[in-house]
């Protein structure tokens, strides 16, 4: 282009901004966009999952999901039936949690079935007494019982926090069938069964997900806007620190117009200020 000088580009202030620039450009298409565009379509599976729960009546939970096998996105929050007995002395307090936006306890307890198997079951929450203490709460039934509820994934506590003893509770952070084996000894498949409201041992039943779409889709396409405007920003600034100096224009200088007698040559032509001065340094 004619008129323009872009040698400025080389130096090292300039170089360096062009490749923050253009790493965040990048980022923005090859990683945070499609990761938010993952979350929208796992949230979508998700809500269709749900809704077809309310479709289908529970199957055995064996149909669903064979002995050993965990529960992946394809079988989770189907409907399901197990019949056994609880095994009270492997119950235990699931801490840290929040329902419907308050604090709250959830209880697990495994259920052993008559197939010799053991799964673990929610028996859904529990709101925290004065001083954020474990509740009172009844103890599951004795005898065998039929239950029915919905078909989750383990979670998994990012953290690894151990357990805690309190208010005469065995306390984990996250649903995890493998930490309660570790903690009690008592083999259980992968995975858990949320119970539904009205089932035996079933405290408060927990409520299932908004069914909404979230902002995941919102995310993924701000991000594939800021990945371009990135770039042409850059290329606006570059393109007015190189046509706002001329090349035999003294840097850094610049003169008052109403100082200027224009019939003498020896004032010194009017230049344009730095890009420092221009947009400030700070």
């Amino acid at each position: 282009m004619v008129g323009v000088r872009w040698t400025f580009l080389l130096r090292p202030g300039w170089v360096a901004l062009i490749l923050v620039v253009g790493s965040f450009t990048v980022l923005a298409f090859t990683v945070l966009a499609p990761w938010q565009f993952g979350r929208d379509d796992a949230r979508a599976a998700r809500n269709v999952a749900i809704e077809e729960s309310f479709r289908s009546p529970p199957v055995p939970l064996r149909e669903v999901l064979p002995s050993g096998r965990a529960p992946d996105p394809d079988s989770e929050w189907r409907q399901v039936e197990l019949t056994g007995r609880y095994l009270p002395r492997g119950e235990t307090v699931v801490r840290l949690r929040s329902v419907l936006g308050e604090p709250a306890f959830e209880v697990v307890v495994p259920v052993r079935l008559t197939d010799g198997t053991t799964v673990l079951v929610d028996r859904g929450y529990l709101r925290p007494a004065p001083g954020v203490r474990v509740p009172d709460y009844p103890p599951v039934p004795r005898g065998e019982v039929t239950l029915q509820g919905r078909l989750r994934v383990a979670e998994t506590d990012p953290g690894d926090r151990p357990a805690v003893r309190r208010d005469g509770t065995t306390q984990i952070y996250a649903i995890d069938p493998a930490t309660v084996t570790s903690l009690t000894g008592i083999e259980l498949q992968p995975g858990y069964v949320q119970l539904n409201a009205g089932q035996p041992g079933v405290l408060s039943a927990l409520p299932l997900p908004q069914r909404s779409s979230g902002p995941h889709l919102a995310y993924a396409l701000q991000w594939l806007a800021f990945g371009v405007m990135a770039p042409l920003g850059l290329g606006y600034f570059a393109w007015r620190e190189g046509t706002d100096r001329r090349p035999d224009e003294p840097r850094g200088r610049t003169v008052d117009p109403r100082d200027r007698d224009p019939a003498d040559p020896r004032d010194p032509p009017v230049t344009a200020a730095p890009l420092a001065d221009r947009y400030g340094t700070r």
